[in-house]
């Protein structure tokens, strides 16, 4: 960090600029759990001014052109934004470091807006009256909520211009503090100068990588128990060392997340638990620091059941709408939404789940689980985020006009806070929206886990309750069942739906085996005796000859194909975490074939599976299943002659290169620009009726001889990971080809 111009990589697509002569202290870029980074770095560190301590930091954020890389949100700026505001005092009245000055940001137009609205939604969540009312659909009830709501905001729903401050980036160069020129150069790749010093960084993210995670993980071997609760997260949005405050809930087998935080696709990694064995999310509320992992549920191969209350529902959606410039309904395509009763016993699959509500700035629940087995009940609560007990008191009022609570309301909350299970999870941060541990003194629960925060329990808080290092698991109700057998069943059964069961048990009738991280499963160049069967965790599949790389998850074959033509291994395939496979002689799985005259159909989508494997877009975390579903679906067409336009272009398909070249012209139908691109093999087009109303009309010709596979959108409306690979392209090319608001 030498001369005025000073900077430093924070981590890959993130850069830290400092100009000390104007006090300008520039974040470029902010995925979720930047602060954790910038903590990490020294970035952020604890200064004593006039006798007051705080936090420096960054007090301008330059935001990436696109909100979405290799699936992850660039772009997450309400931590960094509390930060600055409460942390560093900006918005503190009479604090040294309040000076009037707001904090900034700048990128394009779109992404502003998307940034001020989601951070908007963040600090309050439903805005209105009526959005509570239509959430609630009871009027005393929405005017009781919004009425604890104001309350929460000081008595004003203030619009987020009143806490920062925006430049709007066009594709001039723009200035910073009179003196710091800002240019870009091209989409994500900026130029900055000052008094003759001149700096380039590039915030776009590498092809394959993601935002590296500011805390290790050890692998863990979780058993999937009947009911069980894992911790996956203690800490808060802060805490540079742990996840934010999570659960796992195991039952039956199916695996529910309680919550979203951030690097979640890292913590189920690292548990053993792969994206396609989560059956569900029960979502407690909207705030980043357990929300803004969300997107990894959409990087599954089915649509992940979303379990909330309306309110929580709305308010969920609507900031997640923010973000990506979505209608609220669009959700739909990636989560299978069902909706919970609040303070009433619902049913999922046997598992109960009884919402209550929670006071909290934006609309949160707090969740009771339990599940009948022997004589009695077994429960547990999970208590995110909570207000004290004390700052709850202070809320009450008599007057029901008046901004706060009810003395019934407050009744309601605490007698629910009190309730004895056999484990409590609670919130313990503190301040304002948080709880306190002295609330839990004499609570009668066999166990009560103290979470939510940064700092390391006090002595006295030992008292009171217990900690849970990640992976640690509370057992339930313990299983005496074969769950993955079960499972591997379940897999089976859809995979050859027309086959009889007596002829799926000889499959079944085999070992599970597992493998630790790092194994090596099948290597290149083998002849296996055995096919594989994922039931849980991550595999890699790698292809030396072509560099092709995938990511299996469970429900996904291993040695299928090879196997049955007694083929050596084009591919290695080894274990990322823990995984679990049920292991199938390869003769028994030949006889199988044969026996059930499958050869034929396994032959004739070979060469559709292949190509799927080796596309970008299809190449992780698709079960065996999915990926025999699209490749059926899949039909080819071939092109002979050059110079032909091809009209029969449908608008329900989507159209995938298989070899040759094509000219493809786009047409804006808002600003009327056009652009031609050539595509050639692995390459796609008429995609964009999936992503927006305001589908690009395209034109195509060939410009030698081509064929092209075609897949109804309808198929890939079922594939979340897909839909989702798609929007992020979309969003990028739409930004790179036609403007940058």
């Amino acid at each position: 960090m030498n001369g005025k111009l000073k900077f430093i990589q924070v981590l890959q697509g993130v850069y830290w600029i400092e100009v000390d002569d104007l006090d300008l202290r520039l974040l470029c870029s902010c995925p979720p759990d930047v602060v954790k980074h910038l903590m990490l770095k020294g970035l952020i560190k604890e200064v004593t001014e006039e006798n007051v301590t705080f936090e420096t930091g960054p007090n301008i954020i330059l935001l990436s052109d696109v909100m979405l890389q290799n699936g992850q949100f660039s772009n997450m700026a309400e931590f960094p934004v509390l930060q600055m505001l409460y942390k560093q005092g900006m918005i503190i009245p009479d604090h040294p470091n309040n000076t009037g000055a707001k904090p900034l940001l700048i990128g394009s137009q779109k992404q502003i807006k998307a940034q001020m609205d989601y951070i908007y939604r963040g600090n309050y969540g439903l805005t209105t009256f009526e959005e509570v009312l239509e959430a609630v659909k009871d009027e005393k009830l929405a005017y009781d909520l919004w009425r604890m709501k104001k309350r929460f905001a000081f008595g004003e729903i203030r619009p987020t211009e009143d806490l920062l401050d925006t430049i709007i980036f066009h594709d001039e160069q723009i200035t910073v503090g009179d003196k710091l020129h800002i240019k870009r150069i091209d989409t994500n790749v900026f130029e900055f100068e000052y008094d003759g010093e001149y700096l380039t960084i590039d915030i776009n993210l590498p092809a394959g990588t993601t935002y590296s995670v500011p805390y290790p993980l050890g692998f863990h071997e979780i058993k999937r128990e009947y009911f069980s609760v894992v911790h996956s997260g203690q800490g808060d949005g802060f805490d540079v060392n742990r996840p934010s405050m999570s659960s796992i809930i195991t039952f039956q087998g199916k695996v529910y997340l309680i919550d979203a935080g951030p690097n979640i696709a890292y913590s189920l990694m690292t548990l053993g638990f792969g994206i396609n064995e989560i059956e569900g999310i029960f979502q407690t509320h909207a705030h980043d620091d357990h929300f803004a992992g969300i997107t990894t549920l959409l990087r599954a191969d089915h649509r992940i059941k979303f379990y909330s209350t309306p309110m929580v529902r709305s308010s969920v959606f609507k900031k997640l709408a923010a973000l990506l410039d979505k209608h609220t309904d669009d959700f739909n395509h990636f989560f299978e939404v069902h909706d919970l009763v609040q303070g009433q016993w619902n049913d999922i699959d046997g598992l109960e789940v009884r919402p209550v509500m929670s006071p909290h700035p934006v609309e949160t629940t707090v969740l009771f689980f339990r599940s009948f087995w022997g004589s009695e009940y077994y429960s547990y609560a999970h208590f995110a985020d909570i207000a004290s007990r004390s700052v709850l008191k202070d809320m009450v009022t008599i007057d029901d006009n008046a901004d706060g609570i009810s003395q019934d309301l407050y009744d309601q909350v605490i007698n629910e806070y009190t309730t004895e299970v056999n484990l409590k999870k609670v919130d313990i941060g503190g301040g304002m929206i948080h709880g306190d541990a002295e609330d839990f003194v004499g609570d009668e629960s066999d166990r009560i886990i103290l979470a939510h925060t940064a700092a390391p329990l006090s002595t006295r808080q030992k008292e009171i309750g217990s900690s849970a290092p990640f992976g640690i698991v509370d057992l339930m109700i313990p299983e005496f069942t074969n769950i993955l057998h079960r499972k591997a069943s379940l897999f089976l059964h859809h995979y050859f739906e027309d086959c009889i069961d007596s002829q799926l048990e000889k499959l079944l009738n085999n070992a599970i085996i597992l493998y630790p991280p790092g194994s090596l499963i099948l290597r290149k160049g083998e002849k296996n005796n055995n096919i594989y069967l994922v039931l849980t965790g991550y595999v890699e599949k790698m292809t030396k000859k072509d560099n092709g790389y995938s990511l299996l998850s469970a429900g996904s074959f291993i040695g299928e194909y090879t196997g049955l033509r007694d083929l050596e291994s084009p591919s290695t395939f080894r274990s990322i975490s823990y995984v679990q496979t049920l292991q199938i002689p390869t003769k028994s799985y030949q006889k199988f074939v044969k026996n059930n005259r499958l050869f034929r159909n396994i032959e004739e989508i070979k060469e559709n599976v292949d190509f799927l494997e080796k596309h970008p877009l299809f190449n992780e975390a698709l079960g065996s299943l999915t990926q025999q579903k699209i490749a059926v679906d899949m039909q080819q067409q071939h092109i002979f002659k050059a110079n032909e336009h091809i009209s029969n272009i449908e608008l329900n398909k989507f159209y995938l290169v298989n070899n040759g070249l094509l000219e493809i012209t786009y047409y804006h139908p808002k600003n009327g620009t056009s652009i031609k691109q050539n595509i050639q093999a692995n390459e796609y087009f008429n995609y964009e009726a999936l992503i927006d109303e305001d589908v690009l009309k395209v034109s195509v010709k060939t410009l030698e001889p081509s064929s092209i596979f075609t897949i109804h959108h309808d198929t890939l409306k079922t594939v979340p990971i897909v839909l989702w690979k798609l929007i992020e392209i979309y969003k990028k090319d739409h930004i790179a080809n036609f403007q940058f608001s």
